[in-house]
This record gives C-alpha cells, structure tokens and sequence, in this order.
C-alpha cells in the first residue's frame, strides 16, 4: 500500500503559474483527476511520477521524495498522454527495454507476463508504428506495470481509444485498484471518471478545486441551490404548498410527472416536507437530488 502526498507544490515556468499551492493525497484504489485542459494535470503528473521537480512544496511517497530519489522511481509507473516515438521497436522490445531498464532479474518473464495481463502477447512482435491507438496504450501501460509498481499514474488514458477497448483498460484498472494499488488516472471526460473512479481531485486552472467522492463534494457546496425530483400523489397540490415553504426558493411542474424544486436550506427543508406531505394528505413516491451527477458538480466549479 503506498500513498503520494503533494504538500502546498507549485510549479511556474518563467511567468506562468502553471500549478499553484495544490495539497492532496493519493491513497489505494483508483482515484480520477479531473480538470478542464490546460488545468495543470499534466504538470502534476510529471511532479509526481518525478519527471520534473516543483518550484515549491513537496512531492513524496511513503514519506520520500520523489524528486531524485531512485528508490522511489521503482514504486511508480508512468503512462504519458504523449505518442510514443519508438515507433521502429516492436512492442515486445519496447516492454523489454523498460524491463532492462529497470533491472529486473528475469526480463524476458515480467515481459512476457505483463503483455498477457493487457492481452498483447500476439501483437507484440509487429512494430509499434503498426498499432491502432488502443493497442498503443495498451503497450504503454505493460510497459508502465512490468516492474510491478505499487503506483500507477495514466495521463489521460482513454483519449482517442474506441469503446471496446475503453471498456478493457477500465476493467484493468479497476482490478489494478482491487489489488491494493495506487491507480491516479487524469481525464477532462466525466462520463470515464464517474465510471471508474468515485473518489476524485478536481484541479481548475492550476489550483485545487475540490476532493473527495463527487456527491460529498457536492453537499458540500451550501453556496449552491439543491435541485430535487419530487413525485406525489397531487403534484399540483405539492408544488403549491412547497412553495409556501422559506426553504423552498422554486418549484416547477414537469410536463408529465413530478416536480423541479430548489431548495436554499436542505436541513429545514428535510425536516418539513414529511410533515407538509401529512398535513395535505398526499402521499410521496419519489424524492431524489437532480444535482449530484459529476456533471453538476464539475460544471459548478469550473465556473465559480
């Protein structure tokens, strides 16, 4: 089990802030870094995988540095967005020179053993310039996973990836997380992180939006409206004395069935609804938040 903690870092490249004073804390499991383009996940995935140092702050993991430190570099596995520019080396000889370079005492095995885990075994002896772009991160990744690290870090691993094999790297990563790993995996694409990953860290233009699983994330945020769906025994009736509520700042009927409802106070608005409900005889069948989605949240915090 190891863990990677980034300590107030920052990293500027002349002028420009391209992450500043971020904190956080990347634990076992599959986690999601979510951010616009140009937020600086690239930037902190080349911090932590040790590829460049930050300008201030640390970067550690199991309580070392990262930064120039060897012994660290073998606990981790980098897979870039960057096309690879081997493209001369098959795929078995490109897996085997990152086991070569790391040292490992059998190679040839741990190559051999990791192209079968991404199901690579076959096409390993054509050229990497041959491959479709899911075949590439495929190769990518065993190259990543043959020193068997217990970090796995993938910059934006699914771009241009057809549904198929988005599916198989998920399945891979998701069991890489079952395994004790530490899985950090940045992605602009909601629908891949709300799939893959529940925990998340949120980066918007270089600084640390938010942290954690996205619906905790999003009762945090007491600054926001909570959008409910409400379906009654008389939605009519509901919205009307909804509406009389101080909790309530909005209720709209849908055009089939149910109720939009904004609520400013969901504490008051929780304990009164049950009791309203009673009172005007109707009976609740459905109350579930609208705004919970990573979607929601994401699209708050981007632009607040």
């Amino acid at each position: 089990m190891s863990e990677l903690i980034l300590d107030n870092v920052s990293r500027w490249f002349g002028n420009v802030v391209a992450v500043n004073d971020v904190s956080m804390t990347i634990g076992p499991g599959v986690t999601g870094l979510l951010g616009p383009n140009g937020a600086g996940k690239t930037t902190l995935m080349a911090m932590m995988s040790g590829f460049l140092p930050p300008s201030a702050g640390t970067v550690t993991l199991d309580g070392e540095p990262v930064w120039r430190h060897t012994d660290a570099y073998r606990k981790i596995g980098l897979v870039p967005e960057r096309e690879l520019s081997f493209g001369y080396l098959t795929g078995r000889q490109f897996v085997r020179a990152n086991a070569d370079l790391q040292r490992l005492p059998d190679p040839a095995g741990a190559t051999e053993r990791i192209l079968g885990v991404v199901d690579m075994v076959e096409p390993a002896q054509r050229r990497l310039d041959t491959y479709s772009k899911g075949m590439r991160q495929r190769v990518k990744i065993a190259a990543a996973l043959v020193h068997d690290p217990a970090v796995l870090l993938l910059d934006e691993p699914f771009n241009g990836v057809d549904p198929r094999q988005r599916m198989q790297l998920m399945d891979l990563l998701r069991q890489l997380g079952d395994e004790g790993r530490t899985v950090l995996f940045s992605s602009h694409i909601l629908e891949e992180v709300e799939r893959l990953a529940r925990h998340i860290e949120v980066v918007v233009s270089g600084r640390h939006a938010a942290s954690g699983d996205f619906g905790a994330i999003r009762r945090l945020m007491t600054d926001r409206p909570v959008q409910y769906d409400i379906v009654s025994s008389d939605d009519r009736a509901l919205a009307a004395a909804l509406i009389a509520l101080p909790s309530v700042q909005a209720a709209r009927l849908r055009a089939e069935q149910g109720l939009d409802v904004q609520v400013s106070d969901l504490g008051s608005f929780a304990a009164a609804l049950p009791r309203l409900a009673r009172s005007h005889g109707l009976t609740l069948f459905e109350l579930s938040p609208s705004d919970e989605s990573l979607e929601s949240v994401f699209s708050y915090l981007v632009t607040r």
